[in-house]
């Protein structure tokens, strides 16, 4: 009995440190899961970091409506984060294409949220009726005191997109 709370002394150290260490998060992990939880976009799009996982953007498209959403989110993908942005911009690359989509902040009574208060972006182009993959940069966009620049992502992609490190 004592040997063995003697061995058992001697690994707690270990244990803890296993715990405490063991779930350390990569800048390169895809739609992974700690401390309880996972980074799953909320609305089934394609999300993309920004940043060290300070922030996330999920794009999610309606090809019927021509329409692409964009929802700020924060570190975790749990919360929307009001921006007072007016509008950011993504390039779009594909088939030897490219064409810019202005995304617009959207207004919503159920709420509260209002252009220059809102985490809900939309752009609206022809070209998205028909083109379901793209490679995506968003120029520059200011989330709270942080700005991120030339963050390029895959769409559609089923897995956290790494973006700019700012």
């Amino acid at each position: 009995m004592n040997h063995t709370m003697n061995t058992l002394f001697r690994l707690l150290p270990l244990l803890a440190s296993i715990c405490l260490f063991g779930c350390r998060e990569s800048n390169q992990s895809h739609g992974h899961s700690h401390h309880g939880h996972t980074h799953t976009p909320p609305n089934g799009g394609t999300a993309v970091i920004l940043g060290n996982e300070q922030y996330h953007i999920e794009f999610v498209h309606a090809p019927a409506s021509g329409k692409l959403q964009a929802y700020i989110l924060d570190s975790h993908m749990e919360k929307f984060i009001r921006l007072t942005n007016e509008s950011f911009q993504v390039t779009a690359r594909f088939d030897s294409r490219t064409e810019l989509l202005d995304f617009k902040a959207m207004a919503s009574s159920a709420t509260g949220e209002r252009a220059g208060d809102t985490a809900t972006f939309e752009a609206e182009a022809a070209w998205l009726n028909t083109t379901t993959n793209f490679v995506g940069t968003i120029t520059r966009i200011n989330v709270r005191s942080h700005t991120f620049e030339n963050v390029e992502f895959h769409f559609p992609d089923n897995h956290e997109s790494e973006g700019d490190k700012n």
